[in-house]
């Protein structure tokens, strides 16, 4: 059967979201091989430039702990410089080195230009590396840093400040940090629980469109032979296969459908095979179902194409189908049972089957049971169902 244009739209989303946000990202980092090359070079100038301005000493008791920040630092000028341009990469490392200028030659404790330009640096530095990020929730960052700022000045103003509490203001920096390090955390958790819904949904479309479109093609072959015959049987047979393809197209994309048009179309499929045998078959369809109902579509279809495919289709006399479908408060039964020929037929599960128990895992989770039971010639297969 035809992809539907939700199929495609699916797997388009995942492939999209997947591939743009961890594989082109990581991937064509490591083959940038300029950025890295970039990124050395200009932390090696950043070095000698501290150094020069005596903010940089290399101490020869922290070696190791000196190549690891350098490294670090290498690292993420390289990453940077892979996302944006390197004079955005150069104006957010003249903002650093800035800071650290007026700091130093200010000399002022909790210096109050000092403080200003270290948030405004690390709001550049988030914008830069997590820009979705920073412009979906900018106006949670701004109000907080807003606030951490307001609160600074206020208190930095304070008359016995320096004497009383000289140095403690710096950490208002940090305060922020663990809060929006949580948020992102959940942002995270929340796009893999959306990218397992949408790989689960078109997993789901994709095997609501592996229904066995073998039924279709042999009913338009006995519409033709009917149409050669001038049977009126004919219009029959166009007015319940429009129908079937109409719910099997537009229904069949539903996540729950009407368990009467469900009926509907399981009686439609057994009348159009009535009329292809020539010969008599004994089919019946009992149920007992409250009005009101919905269930995931195109379900029993299954089986019951298994149980004409390897059934009926195979014994020349006395094959029968029979079909039991009740309802108790939530809770759905539904049984069919068949003869068919051992020496014929394959006892190996097919594709149908296979399908049938990865929807019914997808849309009714813990809450359904399928049960295949055969004892000589009698094929017989129980689905239960509950509803929420």
């Amino acid at each position: 059967m035809v992809f539907d244009s939700k199929v495609i739209v699916l797997i388009k989303k995942i492939v999209s979201r997947s591939g743009e946000r961890y594989f082109c990202v990581m991937n064509s980092l490591i083959q940038n091989h300029n950025a890295f090359i970039k990124g050395g070079i200009l932390t090696i100038g950043i070095a000698v430039v501290l150094g020069l301005l005596d903010f940089l000493f290399m101490d020869r008791a922290y070696f190791y702990i000196n190549i690891f920040i350098l490294i670090f630092c290498w690292l993420l000028i390289s990453f940077l410089l892979h996302k944006i341009s390197l004079y955005k990469v150069l104006a957010l490392v003249s903002l650093f080195i800035a800071t650290m200028l007026v700091d130093s030659y200010m000399e002022v404790p909790d210096n109050p230009i000092t403080f200003p330009i270290v948030v405004l640096f690390w709001l550049g530095l988030t914008y830069l590396i997590l820009p979705e990020f920073f412009r979906k929730y900018k106006v949670a960052i701004l109000s907080v840093y807003g606030a951490v700022l307001a609160f600074f000045f206020i208190f930095r103003m304070m008359p016995n400040y320096l004497e009383e509490h000289r140095g403690n203001l710096i950490n208002l920096m940090l305060i922020p940090i663990p809060i929006f390090t949580a948020l992102w955390v959940y942002e995270q958790w929340r796009w893999l629980n959306i990218l397992k819904a949408d790989k689960a949904k078109a997993e789901l479309a994709l095997l609501k469109s592996q229904i066995n479109p073998h039924f279709f093609f042999n009913t338009l072959n006995n519409l033709y032979g009917l149409a050669v015959e001038k049977s009126e049987k004919a219009p029959e047979v166009i007015l319940k296969l429009s129908e079937m393809m109409r719910y099997t197209i537009y229904e069949g994309k539903e996540e729950v459908v009407s368990l009467r048009d469900e009926i509907n179309y399981l009686e439609n499929y057994i009348e159009l095979h009535r009329i292809r045998f020539r010969r008599k078959v004994d089919i019946s369809f009992q149920y007992e179902i409250e009005e009101g109902l919905k269930v995931a579509p195109l379900l029993f279809i299954i089986l019951l194409e298994n149980a004409f495919k390897h059934g009926v289709e195979k014994i020349r006399e006395e094959a029968f189908i029979h079909l039991k479908m009740k309802s108790e408060g939530k809770k759905l039964f539904f049984t069919i049972e068949n003869n068919f020929d051992p020496s014929a037929s394959n006892q190996s599960p097919g594709i149908g089957l296979e399908n049938l128990k990865k929807r019914l895992a997808h849309s009714y989770p813990n809450r359904h049971e399928l049960k295949v039971d055969i004892k000589e010639s009698i094929y017989k297969a129980q689905l239960n169902l509950e509803f929420v």
